[in-house]
């Protein structure tokens, strides 16, 4: 399987709509629910144009055959205080999940951090998610804390861990 990272483009905009609205509906460890993402192409393609003018945040896409099949975002901040510092998402359909997608998203995302002196990585992930825990323990997260209850899942409430990955400065 031949997988293209590169950076998402603004012409990007309905793929990743798509890719995104697949997600919401093929997994519960994605933020939204199907049915709460209401951004239109057009939003969307103003939202790339904003990250793209920026030199702090960047989404990776992961291509495989002509079509999006994950994302991995990075977001971060144009304030003094924490502009060492990403945060970031991470969403890869499940037909190429264990594939080493996730794996060569993160290796572009170093290369962009390390161009850009970043120190931080950090992101959240649903405490029972062990397929992802695994995967960012592999690309050198490590657990710093837990949020209780901070997600609700239907009628039950599940932990997400708090994982970050130090780069040398």
């Amino acid at each position: 399987m031949n997988v293209n990272i590169r950076n998402i483009r603004e012409e990007d905009a309905e793929a990743f709509l798509e890719l995104c609205l697949r997600l919401d509906r093929e997994t519960e460890f994605m933020l939204l629910e199907p049915g709460e993402r209401l951004t239109t192409p057009e939003e969307q393609r103003q939202k790339f144009a904003a990250l793209l003018a920026a030199d702090h945040s960047m989404i990776f896409v992961a291509e495989i055959n002509g079509q999006l099949a994950g994302y991995l975002g990075a977001y971060g901040s144009s304030y003094q205080r924490n502009r060492h510092s990403v945060y970031l998402v991470l969403g890869i359909l499940q037909a190429f999940s264990g594939k080493g997608v996730g794996t060569a998203l993160f290796t572009e995302l170093h290369r962009w951090a390390e161009a850009r002196n970043l120190h931080r990585l950090e992101l959240t992930v649903m405490a029972h998610n062990d397929a992802a825990i695994a995967l960012y323990k592999k690309a050198g997260f490590e657990v710093e804390g837990i949020k209780k209850d901070s997600i609700r899942l239907g009628d039950r409430f599940v932990d997400e861990l708090y994982m970050a990955k130090l780069l040398p400065s």
